[in-house]
């Protein structure tokens, strides 16, 4: 009888521990884990509702995704947003990287300084950013997220490629190592094409006109001693061309019937008394 009750106290006592071990493991705090999901640029690799595939760098290469082939474009020196939903929360914050030919170019997870009780105590962050890291503790934050979060970053104006990666590198504090989680994005960077230059047109031959010489007017025939316009060497005409020649008149008083620079002497007089016998003309 006593063997029977000894026995029966050990399994109790066995059933005891095993309860107060199930017990306490549903009372220790769960280790805490943060979860993002990249929302833009579009992710290079499918992602779940908890942004699994995640957990290895440098690109969440754990494998469980598929590749979405998007490649996403750009121009050297453009602004661009970069948009992340922290699914489960935990304090840290965000660093973008870029790796042009190669993903062995993203830099490593910075070093890590444990603290008492936190293995992801704090992280070494780069101020200012140095290529290839483009920037680093973006959205600090110690408490959650309400809602998606955006921040802009800005590409170099001396780098161009047809598929290069961004990497979304968070770190977590109070959080079991592991202290990151990765995201990456394929994008290009492309200068814009140039404007086609416009093919000058062929020069259009001008007619140029020559101006018609005007001729020179044929100068009047001068009736001498017609002082009249009508052409008539009267007596009254004859009268004063003899004025003339004495110096009585000036020569504009005959000013038709005394050719053009010529004295009024007997010749002249002389003609003048013909042409009033024969008109000029006939």
């Amino acid at each position: 009888m006593p063997r029977r009750e000894s026995i029966r106290r050990r399994r109790w006592h066995a059933l005891s521990g095993t309860l107060l071990v199930g017990a306490a493991g549903l009372w220790a705090p769960p280790v805490a884990r943060a979860h993002f999901i990249l929302v833009a640029p579009d992710s290079w690799m499918s992602q779940d509702g908890l942004g699994l595939p995640e957990k290895l760098g440098p690109c969440g290469n754990e494998g469980g995704g598929t590749a979405t082939g998007t490649v996403t474009a750009y121009h050297p020196g453009d602004t661009i947003s970069v948009t992340i939903n922290e699914v489960i929360p935990h304090p840290g914050h965000y660093r973008v990287a870029l790796a042009v030919n190669d993903r062995s170019e993203i830099p490593a997870e910075p070093e890590v300084t444990p603290t008492a009780g936190d293995p992801c105590g704090s992280v070494a962050v780069q101020s200012p950013a140095r290529f290839p890291i483009l920037a680093d503790n973006l959205l600090p934050h110690t408490h959650a997220f309400t809602a998606p979060q955006t921040f802009t970053i800005t590409l170099p104006t001396d780098v161009t490629c047809t598929k290069c990666t961004l990497q979304v590198l968070e770190f977590m504090s109070q959080h079991s190592a592991p202290c990151f989680y990765h995201h990456c994005a394929d994008i290009s960077i492309q200068s814009p094409p140039e404007p086609p230059t416009p093919t000058p047109l062929a020069p259009t031959a001008t007619r140029t006109e020559t101006p018609a010489a005007t001729p020179s007017p044929t100068p009047l025939a001068v009736c001498v001693g017609a002082c009249n316009a009508d052409g008539a060497v009267t007596m009254s005409a004859l009268i004063t061309l003899v004025d003339i020649a004495l110096g009585n008149a000036p020569p504009s008083a005959c000013p038709s019937g005394i050719p053009s620079a010529s004295a009024v002497d007997v010749t002249l007089l002389l003609q003048a008394v013909n042409n009033a016998f024969t008109p000029c003309g006939e």
